[in-house]
């Protein structure tokens, strides 16, 4: 029986680019070679779209080698240089993505050769897979860009599409589809950077008036908590917004939940499917630094993670159903990672952020929350693959011409 040729898209120009890398060597590693056939397809941090014929080589693990640069400190979970896709990044052959469908040499009869010529020798250098998995988190990638080119290359890919990519990676935009959905948010505030600049002090006097100290200054569009920082009081919240202005043009503020006194409980819900999504058990973080920053979640050894979450059934439930929520209200498909914050006096739940391609190592939640529910990791990376072809075929359904 002929294997299915699965893209693995990893790297990207994106702040969690290294996160990517270690993403990708983990489904490289599990992925079942009997039913696959993985591709690995690497973006360097300019841009630049890398792949290899000698794929088995560079899934071995191997250093990156001559030209790569050492990531200094070394994230936890594994060095990212040390991959198989570093190697692929510091030594691959160029290729292209045309945006459009791959099967059109017929449709160039009519006109010159020339023109076919062209088309063939594009064609050789484009992706020549049945599927794509694209493991990116954060801008370019997770955020409806790379979607969108794949769905001009008319290329089956894993994860949400366009609109859920989008939607879920704008945390403003995402939180007006979350209260139009009518699930409990925090109080925040959006800014513009351009604001910020012009007029500071308004800028200070409006979030004053809005919220209440703690607040959480974030980047409106990014992941993995890059450029977020938590703000105690007036002193603090110019240097976390200047923090915040360095990676996006828009930025959230959110009034902290628990007050000065008492830190927010941090849970967190797997979400896996298409129309009919399915949630996992839930799990919490217990951070070992004040928040779940990138530091705590990738260079120190402290913090926890506790699957499942000590919560009683009725708040387990409702974390489910508000995760299950919170995936349609974006029009998210295949995975999700949906996050919550729970005041520790009240217990009270409060939806913070759905990410549409969480981290997915071996030791990331998504993939841990889903073992815990019964899904080893292998079977949930076919699983997705299934559930990324299925998205394709509902969608060839649609009529785009009258």
């Amino acid at each position: 029986m002929k294997r299915l040729r699965v893209g693995i898209l990893f790297g990207g120009r994106s702040g969690e680019h290294e996160v990517s890398l270690l993403s990708a060597a983990s489904v490289f590693n599990a992925i079942d070679k009997s039913k696959f056939e993985v591709v690995p397809i690497g973006i360097t941090k300019e841009g630049h779209w890398v792949t290899s014929a000698d794929a088995e080589r560079l899934l071995t693990g191997k250093a990156a080698g001559e030209g790569a640069r050492p990531t200094q400190p070394h994230l936890r979970a594994g060095d990212p240089e040390a991959t198989a896709g570093a190697a692929l990044l510091a030594n691959g052959e160029a290729i292209v993505v045309p945006p459009e469908p791959q099967q059109h040499e017929k449709s160039l009869a009519p006109f010159q050769t020339d023109a076919s010529a062209l088309a063939r020798r594009a064609a050789d250098r484009a992706i020549n897979v049945d599927v794509i998995f694209p493991v990116l988190h954060g801008t370019f990638g997770e955020d409806g860009t790379i979607q969108g080119l794949l769905e001009l290359a008319d290329l089956p890919y894993v994860g949400a599409g366009v609109l859920g990519s989008a939607a879920g990676m704008d945390k403003d935009i995402m939180k007006s589809l979350f209260r139009a959905a009518g699930l409990p948010i925090v109080k925040h505030v959006t800014i513009l950077r351009s604001d910020w600049e012009a007029a500071p002090k308004k800028v200070h006097k409006l979030v004053e008036s809005k919220l209440k100290y703690p607040v959480f200054v974030k980047p409106a569009n990014l992941g993995s908590s890059v450029g977020i920082s938590k703000a105690h009081d007036r002193n603090e919240l110019g240097p976390a917004i200047e923090e915040a202005a360095k990676f996006d043009r828009k930025i959230v503020i959110e009034q902290g939940v628990g007050g000065n006194k008492q830190k927010a409980r941090e849970i967190e819900c797997a979400v896996l499917g298409n129309d009919q999504p399915a949630a996992s058990v839930p799990g919490e973080i217990v951070p070992s630094t004040e928040f779940y920053d990138y530091n705590a979640k990738y260079l120190d050894e402290g913090s926890q993670l506790i699957i499942p979450a000590k919560l009683s059934k009725p708040e387990t439930k409702k974390v489910q159903q508000l995760a299950i929520g919170a995936f349609k209200a974006v029009d998210c498909s295949g995975l999700a990672r949906v996050d919550f914050l729970m005041d520790p006096k009240t217990r009270k739940i409060y939806l913070n952020e759905i990410n549409t391609m969480p981290g997915f190592t071996a030791i990331s939640m998504y993939p841990k929350l889903w073992a815990a529910t019964g899904v080893a990791y292998p079977q949930l990376i076919e699983k997705l693959i299934e559930l990324g072809l299925e998205r394709h075929a509902d969608k060839k359904k649609n009529q785009y011409s009258r």
